[in-house]
């Protein structure tokens, strides 16, 4: 029923900018009107088209929302522990949670399946609370030198602000945000070695 009334709706709004493309274009010759009307359908498609993508966005935002909620209820070591539990999950092995007041920024120590050494830093932060720069240079600063990382990743329940993903970038540290996490989480995406 949904799918017949976005049609019903669609071929309205192009009947719409083609009628009043062919009033505007009264004086105009036939060759000029057939472009008008392929703009005009041209232009409803690419409408109905972006719609349809927001739609799909927002579902699959409110599925990644669901999928991170239960890592904002835990504590920074239940969020740690899960974070291992999924790189357990996922095949790696010597897997360990260090994430205590000195551990320089390595919270998760982990061998990839391919024998990859991984340190991951966990950020638990509220969804308006962003990873900034300095987050990512501190775990920087140690993630290759001092635990001899292959992998380095950050994983957060929030997001990046920019210089922090551009610094990690630049480092070859991989950021993992809440949509990405969630789709770590829902295997519907990647873990942070792949």
């Amino acid at each position: 029923m949904q799918t017949l009334v976005r049609l019903l709706l669609r071929t309205a709004a192009i009947l719409g900018i083609i009628s009043a493309s062919l009033m505007w274009a009264d004086g105009l010759e036939g060759s000029a009107i057939f472009i008008l009307l392929l703009v005009a359908a041209g232009t409803a498609t690419r409408i109905g088209v972006l719609a349809s993508r927001t739609r799909e966005q927002l579902q699959l935002q409110t599925v990644r929302s669901a999928q991170v909620a239960p890592y904002h209820s835990m504590g920074p070591r239940q969020f740690e522990e899960a974070i291992a539990f999924l790189c357990q999950r996922d095949g790696c092995t010597q897997v360990q949670v260090t994430g205590k007041a000195g551990d320089l920024g390595a919270d998760v120590l982990a061998t990839a399946p391919d024998g990859r050494r991984i340190v991951i830093q966990c950020k638990r932060y509220g969804p308006t609370t962003k990873v900034g720069s300095a987050d990512v240079q501190r775990f920087g600063g140690t993630c290759w030198s001092v635990h001899g990382g292959q992998v380095a990743a950050v994983v957060t329940t929030s997001v990046f602000t920019k210089p922090a993903s551009e610094y990690a970038v630049q480092h070859g540290i991989r950021c993992v945000d809440a949509d990405v996490l969630a789709g770590w989480a829902s295997r519907t995406g990647p873990a942070p070695w792949m």
